[in-house]
């Protein structure tokens, strides 16, 4: 059984396109594959996300644990938790790991709800 080759039909739309606008084409479907991913990823999080999120960042599991949950009890977990690390450590001008460390002793959190709101 003879297969009916569609190619040349199928890409009738892109033959008349250059290297160059053949490659922002893929780029400008790539970005729609990706856009409601992106999305779901600003509106959707959780505590364990957030504590991969430090762990990759370096930090030592006891303190992500401590940080993700404050993070969740003031209600700026939707803003990252790694976020909340990287805004006290570029304040404070010490390493993300130090800074976790003082948010997980309690410390910093006024920071944090200055930015975003929040309890402090």
């Amino acid at each position: 059984m003879a297969r009916e080759d569609t190619y040349l039909e199928w890409r009738g739309h892109l033959a008349g396109l250059t290297d160059e606008e053949l490659e922002a084409r893929f780029w400008e479907l790539a970005q729609q594959v990706v856009d409601p991913l992106v999305a779901l990823a600003r509106t959707h999080t959780s505590p364990s996300i957030e504590r991969s999120v430090l762990m990759r960042m370096g930090i030592d599991s006891p303190t992500c644990m401590a940080v993700a949950g404050e993070c969740e009890k003031r209600g700026l977990l939707a803003h990252g938790a790694g976020q909340v690390v990287l805004h006290c450590s570029t304040t404070w001008d010490c390493a993300v790991t130090e800074a976790a460390r003082r948010l997980a002793a309690g410390e910093g959190w006024d920071l944090a709800a200055q930015k975003w709101g929040g309890a402090a």
